[in-house]
C-alpha cells in the first residue's frame, strides 16, 4: 500500500514522567524513554507521541509550559531528546511531540511581562486581559467557565481580569495578535529542525475566541454535539491558521532521518463531536488526523458503537482523511475501568482493542493500555490534577491513569526505576505484579500478547485508510460485524448470550476463549460460538466486491 504512513499508522503515546526513570529520582525522563524504545518496536507500533517534556511548574501535568523550545531539567536535555529521536528513527519509529498553542504557563516570560505592564500595553495584547463588569469591575468580563471547573477568569491586582479556559496558571493566548502567530511558527520550525516527524496540537478547537467575548449562556450546559455554538470553540478562524501550519510542515527543509516534507503530521486534539464538523480539521490542506473522541467516550453498547463507527467513516470519506481511533489517553479513565472494571472490564477492553485495530484508518495506544492496566486508585493527598482542586475535591481527575508504568518485579516500583516506591512521583498500586510487561511477556494469553498479535496481523494485512468499511450486522443487533475491504472480518459480541460464528471462516485472532457449538464439535471452521464481551478476527473466503 502506497498511502502515506500516517493514514494507517498506530502511534503509542508516552507520558514521559511516568514511562521510565533512568536516573533514580522517581521521575520518568527522556533517557528512560529512549531505553524502552525497543519495547515499542517489538510491540509493533509505527510512531511514538511524547506528551510535554518542556519546562513547566506542573500546574496541569506539564501542559502549562514555561518554555516550549527547551527540555525540563528533571527530564533531560536537548541532547537527550536528540538521542531519543535518532534511536527512534533507527528503529523505524516516527516521533511526534505536543504543541500547546492555546495557553502558556503563568511563569512564562510573556505572562510575567504582561502582569508587570499597565492595562492596554502591547505585552497584555498577547493574552486576553479585560476590564470586569459591575461596580468597579468586580465581576468577570463574561460568564465563561473553565474546563476544570469554576470561572474562566482571574483578576490581577490592577483590577483587570485574564482568561484561562483551563487552570488559572494557564493564561490563554490571544490568537488575534500577530506576535502569537510568529512565536508558534518559530516553535514548529525549532522542533522540525530537531528531527520530529509531526505534532499533536493540544486543544486545537479552542484557540480563537469571539472578539466581543459574548456570554456563552445556556450553550455551556448543552449537549457536547452542539459545542460549536460556544463563543470559544470550533471557530472558523482556526482553519486558515491550520492551512498555514500545514504549508510550513510541507515546505520546511529536509532533516536527516526524519519524515520528508509532505509526510510530516499534524494531529488535532479537537473536542468536536459532530463528525462533519470534525472532518473540517482534516481537509486535504489542513491537518491529517483528528482524534475521534466520540469513539473513546462511547459506552459498551452495540448500537451506539455502530453509530459512532458508521458516522465517523461517512464523515471522513469526502475529505479523504483516515478516521483516527483512540480508546484511551492521559486524559481518560482507562478502558478496563471505564468498561466496568474487574473481569468484565478486562474482557471488554480486550474486545475493544480488536475492534479498534481492525477498523481502517489510524489508531493511538496510550502507555499501559497494552498491559490492560486499570485506573489506579490513589489516596487523596497525592492527587495533583487541577480538576480535583477546582471541583472542591469532588472529582478525582485524571491522575489515576498517569501512574508510572509497571515493567517488572513483584512490588512497586515494578522496574520503573531505581527509586523506592515512596520516592516515585506518583505511587503505584500493590497487586500489579501480574500486569507488568515482564510477566505478560511470558503469558501467551495476556493483554500484551493480544496487542502484539493484533498489531502484527494489522501490519501484514494493510487496507486502504478510508472508504472500505462494510457493516454487516443489523443496526439493532447486540453485536457488530464488519468487513474492511480484504478477507478479514471482525465480530464483536456486546450482548449477554454467546453468538454462533459462521461456517467456513478461519479464526485468526480472538480476544478470549471461544465456545464450541454443541457436543462433539471437532474445533474446525464454523464450530464455534463467540462469548459475551468478546471479539474475533475471522478469515473469510474472499474480499467483497
Amino acid at each position: 500500500m502506497n498511502a502515506p504512513w500516517w493514514t494507517h499508522a498506530v502511534c503509542y503515546e508516552v507520558y514521559p514522567r511516568s514511562f521510565a526513570d533512568s536516573d533514580g529520582d522517581g521521575i520518568g525522563d527522556l533517557p528512560g524513554a529512549t531505553a524502552r524504545l525497543p519495547y515499542l518496536r517489538d510491540l509493533g507500533v509505527d510512531a511514538v507521541w511524547l506528551t510535554p517534556f518542556y519546562p513547566s511548574p506542573l500546574a496541569d501535568g506539564g501542559y502549562d509550559i514555561a518554555d516550549p523550545t527547551a527540555v525540563a531539567p528533571d527530564l533531560g536535555t536537548l541532547e537527550d531528546f536528540g538521542e531519543l529521536v535518532a534511536e527512534a528513527h533507527r528503529l523505524d519509529l516516527k516521533v511526534l511531540v505536543d504543541l500547546v498553542p492555546n495557553h502558556v504557563a503563568h511563569t512564562h516570560p510573556w505572562f510575567a511581562e504582561a502582569l508587570a505592564a499597565p492595562p492596554g500595553d502591547p505585552a497584555r495584547k498577547r493574552f486576553l486581559f479585560r476590564d470586569g463588569r459591575g461596580p468597579d469591575g468586580v465581576e468577570p468580563p463574561n460568564d465563561w467557565r473553565s474546563a476544570f471547573g469554576g470561572p474562566a477568569w482571574t483578576r490581577v491586582p490592577d483590577g483587570q481580569w485574564y482568561l484561562h479556559l483551563h487552570a488559572p496558571e494557564q493564561p490563554d493566548l490571544d490568537w488575534h495578535d500577530p506576535a502569537v502567530h510568529a512565536e508558534f511558527e518559530r516553535v514548529l520550525r525549532f522542533w522540525l529542525d530537531h528531527g520530529v516527524d509531526g505534532f499533536r496540537v493540544d486543544v486545537a478547537h479552542a484557540l480563537y475566541k469571539d472578539p466581543e467575548l459574548l456570554d456563552a449562556g445556556p450553550c455551556q450546559h448543552q449537549d457536547v454535539l452542539r459545542n460549536h455554538l460556544l463563543p470559544y470553540y470550533d471557530r472558523e478562524e482556526l482553519h486558515p491558521l491550520y492551512r498555514r501550519w500545514r504549508a510550513l510542515l510541507d515546505t520546511h527543509p529536509v532533516v536527516e532521518g526524519a519524515a520528508p516534507p509532505g509526510e510530516r503530521l499534524l494531529v488535532a486534539e479537537a473536542a468536536v463531536f459532530e463528525p462533519g464538523r470534525l472532518a473540517r480539521y482534516v481537509r486535504p490542506d489542513e491537518m491529517q488526523q483528528a482524534f475521534n473522541f466520540a469513539f473513546l467516550e462511547c459506552p459498551w453498547d452495540a448500537a451506539r458503537m455502530r453509530r459512532v463507527v458508521e458516522d465517523s467513516v461517512f464523515a471522513m470519506a469526502p475529505v479523504g482523511a483516515p478516521v483516527t481511533w483512540v480508546l484511551s489517553s492521559h486524559d481518560a479513565v482507562r478502558p478496563v475501568t471505564r468498561y466496568g472494571g474487574g473481569r468484565t472490564g478486562e474482557r471488554r477492553a480486550r474486545a475493544a482493542a480488536l475492534l479498534m485495530l481492525a477498523l481502517p484508518g489510524a489508531a493511538y495506544v496510550y502507555q499501559g493500555e497494552e498491559l490492560g492496566l486499570p485506573q489506579a486508585e490513589l489516596p487523596d493527598h497525592v492527587l495533583r490534577d487541577p480538576v480535583w482542586v477546582r471541583s472542591g475535591h469532588t472529582e478525582r481527575g485524571r491522575d489515576g491513569c498517569r501512574v508510572p508504568m509497571p515493567w517488572s518485579g513483584a512490588r512497586p516500583p515494578y522496574g520503573f526505576g531505581r527509586a523506592g516506591p515512596e520516592d516515585c512521583w506518583f505511587p503505584q498500586p500493590e497487586g500489579w505484579s501480574g500486569l507488568t510487561a515482564a510477566a505478560q511477556q511470558a503469558d501467551h494469553g495476556s493483554m500484551l500478547a493480544l496487542y502484539r498479535q493484533a498489531l502484527r496481523l494489522r501490519r501484514e494485512r494493510p487496507v486502504a485508510p478510508h472508504g472500505t468499511l462494510r457493516l454487516l450486522s443489523p443496526p439493532d443487533a447486540p453485536y457488530l460485524v464488519f468487513d474492511r475491504g480484504d478477507t478479514l472480518r471482525c465480530v464483536v459480541n456486546f450482548g449477554p448470550a454467546p453468538l454462533p460464528l459462521e461456517s467456513g471462516a478461519e479464526v485468526l485472532l480472538s480476544a478470549g476463549p471461544l465456545e464450541e457449538q454443541g457436543d462433539g464439535g471437532d474445533g474446525g471452521p464454523g464450530e464455534w460460538k463467540l462469548p459475551a464481551d468478546t471479539a474475533v478476527w475471522l478469515e473469510i473466503p474472499g474480499p467483497y466486491g
